[in-house]
């Protein structure tokens, strides 16, 4: 599990570090005026139904399933190719519906653009990016039957491939004098395809063979969609926080792009660790259970919460301590001004404090999804959802556009609240062991150490990062300090064993 997760993070990272550069791009071209703003809610159309269709719903029903088939080898191929199938129905259907009621999503995710110039581009947009739902939800598929199987590096691959293309359409355009916001818009259906071919390929490599049928609503189908129904709802409940959001932002000049922004910041961390643990704890706990070893089940649990926590913490700190280099850096040039710098940093800040809840909530949902229950964690998205409202239309008024970032955090927080309580019903499984228990004291010492240091170091270069032609180089020794006293301070502590990964190395070679 240690090495899978490993896996799947240092993809992500790849992932992320080239989406950084793709955003870098984007505002160094754009800025953040109304076709970055038409592109943010074009981009998340086909990404927010993504989520409630596939890596939301289907996905999390289908993953547990197709493990446990997998497990005692009953027609696992079948079962692939007939959610496969249904998937496909379902989203062309979709895809079809949203092309003529764009205007109306579009208005649905911004109201405040009505009348403008931002709400037209918008539209059309949208209207170009939404068939990217259809391949990336096929290829989410498809990388669930790669993790199911135990194999994660082509479907955590996938993303960079997407990153990949997308700066290369900008750089392109950029270079040929077309327009770049409409060369990065046409491209993203372009990389879902290539995303999709790059899954399937692996799958069939791995002996499943994914192909279109006739769809057809068979007894294993009405079980999966019975599983499936309280996750979509779920699902459905995430991303209505997203459009609470993203309603109050857009009554704010250059909110949307200042949030979306720091999303991408702190989605950094969240990718390589939560995600990755998520990703390869489900099938694992599925496995498991299936099998009656509940022994090994709470020590994937414990082991896999103590890796999301012992690189978490300190990342959070870090966003924390050091946001305005982080972003002001990375993000601050072209069309990007100081002013956008500061505002968005602001934003880092307060998801920094989140971040923990954020991962907590993928090594806490695996629990009540391996075991298909998925009502459970919508009740639990019902409450965060109401919190999330009501703080981020009741605090509006009195702190502006910072209002759905605050909401955003104590939400998440409050969710993790919700499932750590619903987990009492599951006995010893759902508990930390002794080690964790010992642990994660000193993992949190170890961060707090790793922040000072941090902010001093800051201090002391903040000349430099300023500086043109030496800022890259400052950020990295600036980041290169917090690893190197986090991870020396953890040993030290016994926080971390460096020794228990090596060993996790050489068992699975």
């Amino acid at each position: 599990m240690i090495v899978g997760v490993f896996t799947v993070g240092l993809w992500t990272l790849l992932s992320r570090v080239m989406g950084f550069v793709r955003d870098a791009l984007i505002l160094s071209y754009l800025g953040t005026g109304p076709a970055y703003q038409a592109f943010v809610v074009a981009f998340r159309l086909p990404n927010m139904f993504r989520r409630f269709f596939a890596e939301g719903a289907f996905n999390l029903a289908f993953v547990p399933m197709f493990a446990k088939r997998l497990e005692a080898d009953d027609q696992p191929n079948a079962f692939a190719n007939e959610a496969f199938s249904g998937l496909a129905s379902v989203l062309i259907a979709l895809t079809i519906i949203a092309q003529i009621f764009m205007p109306w999503l579009v208005y649905a995710l911004a109201s405040g653009f009505a009348g403008t110039e931002t709400f037209d581009l918008s539209v059309i947009f949208g209207r170009i990016a939404f068939p990217y739902i259809l391949f990336i939800s096929l290829a989410a598929l498809a990388s669930g039957v790669l993790n199911a199987a135990g194999r994660f590096a082509a479907a955590a691959a996938a993303p960079v491939l997407l990153n990949v293309l997308l700066v290369s359409a900008i750089l392109c355009a950029a270079y040929a004098g077309f327009d770049v916001a409409f060369a990065l818009i046409w491209m993203i259906p372009l990389a879902g395809f290539a995303q999709l071919m790059l899954v399937w390929i692996a799958a069939r490599r791995a002996g499943i063979t994914l192909r279109l049928q006739r769809p057809r609503f068979t007894p294993d189908m009405k079980h999966l969609v019975k599983i499936a129904v309280p996750a979509a709802m779920a699902g459905g409940v995430m991303q209505i926080n997203l459009l609470v959001g993203q309603q109050v932002a857009s009554y704010f000049d250059r909110a949307v792009g200042w949030l979306f922004a720091a999303d991408r910041l702190y989605q950094l961390p969240l990718g390589v660790v939560g995600i990755a643990v998520g990703i390869v704890l489900l099938p694992d706990l599925s496995r498991r259970l299936q099998a009656g070893d509940e022994a090994g089940a709470k020590d994937a649990f414990s082991r896999a919460t103590e890796i999301s926590l012992a690189l978490t913490i300190p990342a959070s700190v870090a966003l924390m301590v050091i946001a305005l280099p982080l972003v002001s850096v990375l993000f601050e040039r072209g069309a990007l001004t100081s002013d956008d710098s500061a505002a968005i940093a602001v934003a880092v800040t307060i998801y920094g404090f989140g971040l923990p809840a954020f991962v907590l909530q993928k090594t806490l949902q695996p629990l009540f999804y391996a075991r298909e229950d998925t009502k459970s964690p919508f009740r639990f998205a019902l409450i965060a959802m109401a919190v999330n409202a009501v703080l981020a239309f009741g605090l509006t008024p009195y702190i502006g556009w910072l209002a759905p970032a605050i909401a955003t955090t104590f939400a998440g927080w409050v969710m993790v609240l919700c499932l750590a309580l619903g987990t009492r019903p599951m006995g010893d499984v759902a508990r930390f062991d002794a080690q964790l228990k010992r642990r994660i004291w000193r993992i949190c010492a170890a961060s707090a150490a790793m922040g000072t240091i941090l902010w001093s170091a800051s201090a002391s270069m903040s000349t430099f990062l300023g500086m043109a032609g030496w800022r890259y180089l400052a950020l990295a020794i600036l980041i290169g300090i917090g690893m190197l006293s986090y991870f020396v301070i953890a040993h030290l502590t016994g926080a971390i064993r460096l020794s228990e990964l090596k060993g996790a190395m050489r068992r699975r070679r």
